[in-house]
């Protein structure tokens, strides 16, 4: 079987799908088959109003990667909301600094929490060898700004991502911009000091130990 055909049996199950439950199981299956072909599907099921199957469709497109970006960033606004959310997931998974601006206002200003969780993790992880090295700088500085906005995030789970993203932005630019680490730091020891949250303070805590191990 060629991989077309494989791809064309697999999306056509999902069309066919008459349950919620078939529509995951197909969802799951072209998802794990990682073809290419798949990425408009698995972008298609986002707007669909089945959180099971846009959580497998969201893995998909994670693992394709790099080729699932620019479609993504093409469709993007013409999703319905939920779609639009999802989509953001995925992107964020990926973390292709293609995606950067679409994180930062998703981070900045998505009225869903798990959307804003999802794109601030989603800054962390960029991958910055994939940007041009005159912009890096910049970008990872723009990034390091957004972070102090959702380090105030009312919602502790944002919070909490945020730490974790502050940690991997650390680790980026240790050795690159050193002054930036001192800020990243700071940051985070202002949140030790100030978030009302245990699991945020605990994680910060964790931040900062690992940082610390890293510059040493």
């Amino acid at each position: 079987m060629t991989s077309n055909t494989s791809a064309l049996e697999l999306i056509q199950a999902i069309d066919q799908a008459d349950s919620s439950d078939s529509l995951l199981d197909a969802v799951e299956a072209l998802a794990d088959a990682r073809l290419e072909e798949a990425t408009p599907t698995l972008i298609a099921v986002l707007s669909y109003n089945n959180p099971g199957a846009a959580v497998a469709a969201v893995d998909g497109l994670v693992q394709l990667g790099e080729v699932a970006v620019l479609p993504l960033l093409n469709l993007i606004d013409d999703y319905n909301y939920g779609g639009r959310a999802w989509a953001i997931r995925a992107l964020a998974g990926i973390a292709d600094p293609r995606a950067l601006e679409t994180l930062l206002e998703a981070a900045e200003g998505d009225f869903a929490m798990s959307v804003r969780r999802a794109a601030a993790r989603g800054l962390g992880n960029l991958r910055w060898s994939k940007m041009l090295s005159s912009e890096v700088h910049p970008a990872q500085k723009r990034v390091f700004q957004a972070l102090q906005l959702t380090s105030q995030d009312q919602e502790w789970v944002v919070r909490y991502a945020t730490a974790v993203a502050l940690q991997g932005l650390g680790g980026s630019v240790r050795v690159s911009q050193p002054d930036l680490v001192g800020e990243i730091k700071a940051e985070l020891e202002q949140m030790l000091a100030t978030d009302a949250d245990l699991a945020v303070r605990t994680r910060v805590q964790l931040a900062l130990k690992q940082l610390e191990e890293v510059e040493n």
